[in-house]
């Protein structure tokens, strides 16, 4: 036999074990472009969560984020510094080393980035398109390539996610080793813990070889793959796939249409830290940290007068609105007290309020560490959450002179309102609302972890950090609209009026569901952590 009779004969099989690997999987399903809405309906919906379901495919910004939020600052160096190696390497081994630092010796019941932070950075990230395919579906399954612990809180607890097919990292002495588990183990396991739904994991799994034998396009990802099942060894599916240029056109998903709202989140981290906008926060801390050291000396040392106009030198941006202007202190001769109340954004909210009104005033606080009490230019009082102490307190101070208090308990970043303490319509015949809001570009001003007197520090470290005030009229405590009211009542109607004023959302939310939803506590400080 000749060489061509040979290239010919072995060009042949080649083409005949192509056609055989095509027909099998042609056999379980068919790839299609756009899937028809009509098709997805009641149909179980396995969607590959980076591919199908965010804009990009790119998983540096949410181990950054775990790197950062969970290992701290030299770590999240570590993966900036490794992320050319990272590109360079293929999407496993990259996927691996990214683990490995960022997990490395982090502790496993400690671990709360993937249900506290990452959550709102996967929702903005989300498309609309895609999101509204997998919705279509009867029963949603996502595969990840990320670890299991990242994407489960955000699947299940905000897009309504059934099952959740992601990487298992090993664990050791309840820290995680920064190892993967291979996927031949993870299918093996799966198979031993759910055998009642192998056709499930078979649809998951088959979709993964279905990307990897080369049957998409080259530049194609799995959007969904709608599955029925006619009986349960026997499933019928069907593959839909997008490419990367399609993704790029997708539209995010509007806060509106979200399935659950995003109320609360914790970090630091305002921004999403791709590897270049990364490399601009390390290039700032430095100039950030002298920078929020002068602004806060500003705040301490000098008067109004002249911290006010020094603050916005340095960058920071204050607005005061007053619906009724607020009186003078040669206006209050004959009235000795008043209340103001506001609703909570950051520690600094009393301190806006006193430089808006240019003299101190008094704020009720509650479990903040005694750091934060000792540095503040405004005088605090702690409240004991025993409402009659609290109330003898309340009433007190108002004697004494001015005071600010937050009747939320706790401070929420997202345009929602928690619900009104309405201790403070015991306390005073008459109120004076007033509506407060922030805005930040790098670093967020608030947290739940023990760490929390460092949360000015990081609001006054952003490049150009904004609060706006707004004082509205008096309001008397004891009748709505010339009707007689309960406290509960007066509460709820001035959360409604801050809400509409600022174009929030009112929740019946409490400061002990966030502690519960982001720290798993009470939100109380412990003894031991009351002087951080």
């Amino acid at each position: 036999m000749n060489s061509k009779s040979l290239l010919k004969s072995l060009y042949l099989i080649y083409k005949f074990s192509i056609r055989r690997l095509r027909t099998s999987y042609a056999s379980y399903g068919r790839t299609q472009k756009h899937p028809p809405p009509e098709k997805l309906s009641g149909q179980t919906i396995v969607c590959d969560m980076e591919g199908g379901l965010l804009r990009t495919s790119s998983t540096f910004p949410y181990f950054m984020l775990v790197a950062l939020e969970a290992g701290g600052l030299l770590r999240g160096l570590l993966l900036l510094i490794l992320c050319p190696l990272i590109s360079c390497l293929g999407h496993e081994v990259g996927l691996r080393v990214m683990v490995m630092v960022c997990f490395l010796g982090l502790r496993k019941d400690k671990f709360r980035v993937g249900r506290a932070v990452l959550p709102k950075f996967f929702l903005e990230e989300v498309g609309l398109e895609g999101f509204e395919v997998v919705r279509r579906g009867g029963r949603r399954v996502c595969v990840s390539s990320m670890p299991t612990v990242m994407v489960e809180g955000f699947l299940q607890g905000y897009l309504d996610v059934e099952v959740v097919l992601g990487r298992e990292l090993k664990v050791f002495g309840g820290y995680y080793t920064g190892l993967m588990v291979k996927e031949e183990e993870e299918r093996r396991r799966r198979r031993r813990v759910r055998r009642r739904q192998a056709w499930l994991w078979r649809s998951c799994w088959e979709m993964r070889r279905w990307g990897k034998a080369g049957l998409l396009d080259s530049e194609a990802m799995p959007l969904v793959f709608a599955s029925s099942v006619s009986s349960p060894t026997t499933v019928r599916s069907e593959v839909y796939s997008v490419s990367e240029a399609e993704k790029r056109r997708w539209h995010p998903l509007p806060s509106s249409k979200y399935p659950k709202p995003l109320v609360f989140h914790d970090g630091r981290i305002a921004f999403r830290p791709t590897p270049v906008a990364a490399l601009c926060m390390f290039v700032w801390l430095p100039l950030g940290f002298l920078l929020a050291s002068a602004r806060a000396l500003g705040f301490i040392l000098l008067p109004y007068d002249l911290s006010i106009p020094l603050l916005a030198l340095l960058g920071m941006r204050n607005r005061v609105v007053t619906s009724s202007p607020p009186p003078r202190k040669e206006e209050e001769e004959g009235r000795s007290s008043r209340l103001y109340i506001t609703n909570h954004r950051t520690l600094l909210d009393p301190l806006v309020i006193a430089a808006a009104l240019r003299r101190n005033v008094t704020a009720t606080t509650y479990s903040i560490s005694r750091i934060s009490e000792w540095i503040s230019p405004i005088r605090t009082v702690r409240l004991t959450r025993n409402r009659e102490e609290d109330k003898r307190r309340m009433k007190q101070l108002l004697e004494e002179g001015e005071l600010v208090v937050c009747p939320e308990g706790t401070t929420c970043r997202e345009p929602y309102l928690l619900r009104f303490s309405p201790l403070f319509t015991e306390v005073s015949r008459e109120v004076t609302p007033v509506a407060s809001e922030t805005s930040v570009t790098m670093f967020y001003g608030t947290s739940t972890n023990k760490l929390k007197f460092l949360d000015p520090l990081f609001f006054l470290m952003n490049p150009f950090p904004c609060y706006e005030v707004e004082f509205m009229g008096r309001v008397p405590t004891g009748s709505i609209a010339g009707e007689v009211c309960s406290s509960y009542q007066m509460a709820n109607h001035l959360q409604g009026e801050i809400g509409r004023l600022l174009g929030f959302h009112c929740t019946s939310l409490t400061r002990k569901d966030k502690y519960l939803m982001l720290a798993g506590t009470a939100g109380v400080v412990e003894a031991d952590d009351k002087g951080r």
